[in-house]
């Protein structure tokens, strides 16, 4: 391995995004797709009368628009450890990570916190005035206060105190109370504390309440808090008076968030770990409306709900990566505002995603605008890739017979099962559905619409009573295909919902992929049983079928190229050809088993992952892995983009679809083979902005890398594979027949007759000499020159014509005339131990032309000096068995020329020697025409027999 290629190595082994360039060399990390929130509470924030909305999504958190939902900022790096608490304060947020706190401005860092602690962790942030206070799983609340008046937040460390297990044990909230200058409410889990935070003392502490504190909130009254219990009770406790002012009851629920309505309506909400949202009326002393499963009861329930402050909006979010905002429309009722009727929330408007990792994924049109994705949380998104504000979840909500009746029953019942094949297109987009999924555990494939984002009229059952396992469309969108468990595909047709066309080849074997061309001639079908089965669409009948060492388990088609690859359980992809029916290329070099795979749009790579942990390219013309990288996650789904500019993956943890940038489309990247050896760590695409590339990535790589890219798929052919192989010359292949044929393309290139000179001179072509520029000169008045310069160069022009008629004058004789390159070389080769290596290399890379001056112009006179050496250099290049046909076009030239010279004087002692030199080194030369004409009779035979 050379220097270059170790350093180079050593640059990439960083992780992606630090500045050293990336692991691979095709693919980016760019984005997140679909993350909008994670278990840790929200913050609201107020700039003047418009709110923002500030989540986590582990390392990094989003701010959202209150007014819109629309994303304006992202944190600009990943923290070091995940956010578990934020709080915002004008236009600074603050996030805690691990014993720090982050404080961010428009999603760039300002500055940080570090708490004096080692193992502890920041739970909760409280800002107010000059003070910064925050608690950590140790009891230890820390406070912080601003060094000057001027300062924007505070910085400097100002006092801590520990809450024991005697005072209440451990921290559920710290908050502040209006009015209370220089106060902490400290609420544990037992009982209620007051510190003054100026002095670090407690000034007052709550007896101990019988059920476990989870949840507070202050009242938008003076000295009010309300704590939330686990028994589902709400107490409203009055901090100045210290006693209970009145307890609400919630039965059978886990209290998690208390928010009050500032508006001038006296409502209170109250979420639940169950996912519920109860609104109590404070002045009727009564429940208004309970929203039920308005986030999943598995992910947390209502981790934090929040009224924003003088509206009637509710902003609520959870575990299962949603946000939602839910309004009250104004009472419709009239007279006492006792007796009006509270309307229940409405809707408003949400942000979300799957709650749980995608697992099957495509892009949804050709310009790359929707990915459909769908996840083991039963559900099915549509995630726009340019405005977030786009992306839908598809309505699972069944259409209704013709009596009116829904196919389903009741929508509340549940979601449909988990996703697991889906297939789309888009020809028939508008006229009739265009998605067709397949579902765990179902014998029946479901049809979707993607204008509507809903699902569609049919359901498609299996022909065989079989659990669905595959489904695809044609091309045309007129038919869809479903494989079943126990071998039969039938084929349905997309806008009647009928049934058309049965087969029966996998036996009692599971279907794993079906395509067609796009044709819609020939139709594949892959299974369990290791066999591929061609069928004639148009007829109806089987074609051929191939048999595959092993089960295969999933099929990708490849309509432009008529080529499909299929995965094996041994661990290989093999690529096959539709139209020949052979296998074409088998690519090993996972070590487990493969989860999924794509062809690139031009057909020219596969991309497959594997349950190794390992993201693979292969080459399909050289059959080789040439980008390879290892993966903190294993990828579950992967896609390429239709315009080849993006990949999409999903992993086994993470909700979000990862996006790549594919550098390959700014430049050519090399096909140089890689071993397993050389795959470095990746860390996959993140939600921060310096953690990831720019869709430019490719096109702004830095010069050397580009070098050092293209040096690894430079290929530099050798003169010669071995000394003992006779070897053509890389020139022209019609520089030979050149040679041999000189006489007749100059008596093809002889003028038929000679120029005539014109009968009469144009006007402007009748000054001679140095007149035409002087008229010009003086007619533009560009040049003057005095007449002392005009003698001088007439002076000089004499003194150099005079010394070209004394060289003329001289006529050389013998070694002291003048002699050409060409000759020197040959004459210095003759009289040197080397040989005629230099004039051999000059011979080669003289024109054709100047070729047949240089051997016309050899000395035929005695003693033949010239006539010898020649023929002692093309002996001696004959012997190096290179350039074979152009010393044989060499000397069949020379013979032309000089033959009669070499017939006269074959006696001589010279030309007699150098003639014997070439019958010797020519001689095993001419067993290659034997050679030829043995091997073609033998390939004739073969392929004839």
């Amino acid at each position: 391995m050379t220097t270059e290629i170790a350093k180079r190595r050593k640059l990439e082994t960083a992780p992606a995004g630090n500045g050293n360039g990336y692991a691979s060399r095709i693919f980016a990390p760019f984005r997140i797709v679909g993350n909008v929130s994670n278990g840790t509470p929200f913050a609201v924030g107020t700039l003047g009368s418009t709110f923002y909305i500030v989540t986590s999504v582990g390392r990094s958190f989003q701010i959202y628009d209150a007014n819109t939902l629309h994303l304006l900022f992202i944190s600009e790096k990943e923290t070091e450890s995940n956010i578990v608490a934020l709080a915002a304060h004008h236009h600074f947020v603050f996030a805690s990570y691990g014993n720090k706190i982050g404080i961010y401005k428009r999603g760039i860092q300002e500055h940080e916190i570090e708490l004096e602690t080692e193992k502890g962790v920041v739970q909760e942030i409280c800002n107010f005035g000059d003070y910064l206070c925050a608690y950590t799983n140790e009891n230890i609340v820390y406070i912080y206060k601003k060094e000057t008046p001027k300062d924007k937040y505070a910085t400097k460390f100002y006092t801590k105190f520990e809450i024991t297990k005697l005072q209440g044990g451990d921290i559920v909230s710290i908050v502040h109370l209006p009015t209370y200058l220089n106060k902490l409410v400290v609420v544990t889990k037992s009982n209620v504390l007051l510190f003054n935070i100026r002095s670090g003392k407690m000034i007052y502490a709550s007896d101990e309440f019988p059920d476990q504190i989870t949840a507070c909130e202050q009242a938008p009254a003076l000295d009010i808090i309300a704590l939330g219990t686990a028994s589902g009770d709400v107490i409203l406790y009055n901090m100045r008076k210290g006693r209970k002012i009145r307890t609400i009851k919630v039965p059978q629920l886990r209290i998690s968030s208390i928010s009050f309505r500032t508006d001038g309506n006296s409502h209170m909400c109250i979420g639940g770990t169950n996912g519920d949202l109860i609104f109590y009326d404070l002045d009727r002393k009564s429940r208004i409306h309970v929203m039920k499963s308005v986030h999943g009861e598995s992910f947390g329930g209502v981790t934090k709900a929040s009224f924003l402050n003088g509206q009637a909006i509710i902003v609520t979010s959870g575990g299962d990566n949603s946000l939602k905002e839910f309004v009250f429309d104004p009472s419709l009722s009239q007279g006492d505002d006792s007796e009006s009727v509270v309307q229940p929330p409405r809707f408003l408007r949400s942000r979300g995603g799957h709650s749980e990792p995608p697992s099957c994924i495509s892009f949804a049109d050709e310009e790359s605008h929707f990915l459909l994705s769908a996840s083991r949380d039963k559900s099915l998104w549509g995630f726009s890739l340019r405005k977030d504000a786009q992306s839908q979840e598809l309505s699972q909500r069944l259409h209704k017979k013709n009596d009116g009746n829904r196919v389903g029953g009741s929508t509340i019942k549940g979601k449909f099962n988990e996703i697991i094949s889906m297939a789309i297109e888009n020809t028939r987009l508008g006229e009739w559905e265009n998605i067709l999924t397949a579902h765990k555990d179902e014998k029946f494939a479901r049809t979707w619409d993607m204008r509507n984002k809903r699902v569609g009229r049919w359901t498609f059952k299996t022909t065989d009573d079989g659990f669905v396992k595959s489904v695809a469309l044609s091309q045309c969108g007129n038919f869809g295909f479903v494989g079943s468990s126990n071998g039969e595909i039938a084929v349905y047709n997309m806008q009647s919902g009928i049934i058309r066309k049965k087969y029966r080849f996998h036996k009692n074997t599971a279907v794993t992929g079906i395509a067609l061309d796009g044709m819609n001639r020939k139709m594949v079908s892959c299974g369990l049983d290791g066999l591929v089965g061609f069928y004639d669409f148009n007829k109806s009948t089987l074609l051929g079928k191939l048999q595959l060492d092993a089960p295969i388990t999933c099929m990708v088609y490849h309509r432009s190229s008529d080529l499909f690859a299929v995965a094996l359980d041994d661990f290989s992809i093999v690529v096959i050809d539709a139209v020949t029916q052979r296998v074409v290329r088998q690519l090993w070099g996972h070590n487990n088993r493969i989860s999924a795979f794509d062809f690139s749009p031009d057909g020219r790579w596969i991309v497959s992952a594997s349950l190794d942990s390992t993201l693979r390219t292969w080459d399909l013309p050289t059959g080789g892995c040439i980008d390879g990288v290892k993966l903190d996650s294993i990828v579950t789904g992967l896609k390429f983009s239709p315009n080849g500019d993006m990949l999409a993956t999903t992993h086994v943890t993470g909700n979000g679809v990862c996006m790549w940038t594919n550098r390959a489309q700014f430049r050519a990247v090399s096909t140089r083979m890689i071993d397993e050896e050389q795959f470095l760590k990746m860390q996959i695409p993140n939600s921060s902005v310096s953690g990831n590339s720019t869709v430019l990535t490719g096109a702004l790589d830095s010069e050397k890398d580009v070098e050092d890219d293209k040096s690894f798929g430079t290929y530099t052919s050798v003169d010669q594979i071995d000394a003992g192989l006779i070897t053509l010359s890389l020139g022209p292949r019609n520089k030979m027949n050149m040679l041999r044929n000189m006489d007749v393309i100059k008596q093809r290139s002889k003028p038929t007759e000679a120029p005539k000179k014109p009968e009469q001179t144009p006007f402007f072509l009748q000054l001679k000499g140095g007149n035409v520029g002087d008229d010009a000169s003086g007619r533009e008045g560009i040049a003057y020159e005095t007449p002392e310069e005009i003698h001088a160069k007439e002076a000089e022009v004499q003194k150099q014509t005079d010394a070209a008629e004394e060289v003329t004058k001289f006529k050389p004789t013998g070694r002291m005339g003048f002699e050409s390159k060409f000759t020197r070389l040959l004459r210095e080769g003759a009289g040197s131990e080397q040989g005629y290596a230099e004039f051999l290399a000059y011979l080669s890379s003289l024109s054709t032309g100047a070729i047949d001056l240089e051997i016309r112009s050899l000395n035929s006179f005695a003693p033949f000096d010239e006539l010898s050496w020649f023929i002692n250099a093309v002996s001696e290049g004959l012997a190096t068995n290179q350039n074979y046909e152009l010393y044989d076009a060499y000397m069949s030239l020379l013979f032309k020329v000089h033959g009669d010279v070499l017939h006269v004087h074959s006696d001589d002692e010279n030309i007699s020697a150098a003639l014997e030199k070439w019958e010797a080194a020519h001689q095993p030369g001419e067993r290659l025409d034997d050679i030829v004409k043995f091997c073609s009779s033998v390939l004739n035979f073969v392929s004839t027999a």
